[in-house]
């Protein structure tokens, strides 16, 4: 049966991480196409794209920064590659959508909902600081807010409604479903939804099994089978929550955006490695990984010779 084929979207470098954190965060746009090219060799169907100043690693959200990983990615894989509209928590809508809005890819990314989003404690584990805005970004989250309102969702879906583009739904919490549902209702989105459920972030939901299971019994109630459930663990909690929604019929991510580490203490040195692991998981339960075409037809995607790059 197709839909047990389980997907795998590598998340490569995001807006959460800075470069002093580790070696092996992928900063310049070569390091951003060799790491989703490595990770869609490992099995990732999905590729989960941010980009960054390849001087300081800052996140950059302006569409010249992609363009050129973009290209060399779609060249030399058949991976999906999914545009974030998060950015980071720092950026306005207008700047955060406009990479998606322009390149039309068959997915992007879409925060749910506004919400603390709590980075500092990162500062207690990373003394020394390559770039002077590192310390102040991951400082500032103490008094940050990720605004993601009604009005912005609607923003960036009406901005990317022409394009054919699906969503990476991101629900930290269950009020995140519900705000979900509510879109649905009024027809703003239509299925199959595609809803990546984030664990473990300081702000969000926390990544204790009955957590991971509420998700997804609160997701089963409001969408039934119009839906395709993905999780992420943040830092540690990346793998067992792989391997618990795995178990549980759903899709798993992971990548360096999302944890620097492959156990404890020990940093990944790549995002492929931490697909492997996914993998491995996936495997081990006897069941299959999604090829990026088996991806296609489980999300009904529009395809990737539809997409502006």
């Amino acid at each position: 049966m197709a839909s047990r084929k389980v997907i795998i979207t590598c998340a490569v470098t995001g807006a959460i991480h800075t470069p002093s954190m580790s070696p092996h965060l992928p900063i310049t746009p070569e390091e951003i196409a060799d790491a989703a090219i490595g990770a869609a060799e490992a099995g990732a169907a999905i590729v989960h794209l941010h980009a960054r100043d390849p001087q300081t690693g800052k996140p950059d959200q302006a569409p010249e920064a992609f363009a050129p990983f973009l290209q060399v990615i779609k060249q030399r894989s058949d991976a999906i590659i999914n545009i974030t509209t998060g950015g980071a928590p720092t950026m306005l809508v207008e700047e955060r959508v406009k990479p998606a809005a322009h390149f039309k890819p068959e997915v992007a990314s879409l925060n749910m909902g506004s919400m603390n989003f709590g980075l500092y404690p990162m500062l207690n584990r990373f003394k020394e600081f390559k770039h002077d805005w590192e310390k102040p970004y991951l400082e500032g989250s103490r008094d940050r807010i990720f605004r993601n309102t009604f009005a912005d969702i609607e923003y960036i879906l009406t901005t990317c409604s022409e394009n054919g583009t699906r969503f990476e739904i991101e629900c930290y919490d269950i009020g995140h479903l519900y705000t979900l549902a509510h879109f649905v209702d009024r027809g703003v989105i239509k299925g199959p939804l595609f809803v990546q459920s984030v664990f473990g972030l300081l702000g969000g939901i926390g990544p204790h099994p009955e957590d991971v299971m509420h998700m997804k019994r609160t997701a089963d109630r409001l969408f039934g089978d119009q839906y395709r459930w993905s999780v992420l663990g943040a830092g540690r909690n990346q793998l067992p929550i792989a391997a618990m929604a795995a178990s549980m019929g759903g899709n798993v991510r992971v990548g360096l955006e999302d944890s620097l580490w492959i156990g404890p203490g020990k940093l990944a040195e790549s995002n492929a490695q931490q697909v492997r692991l996914a993998r491995q998981i996936i495997e081990g339960l006897g069941l299959e990984v999604a090829s990026p075409d088996d991806a296609r037809q489980i999300l009904e995607l529009k395809g990737g010779d539809r997409v502006n790059f």
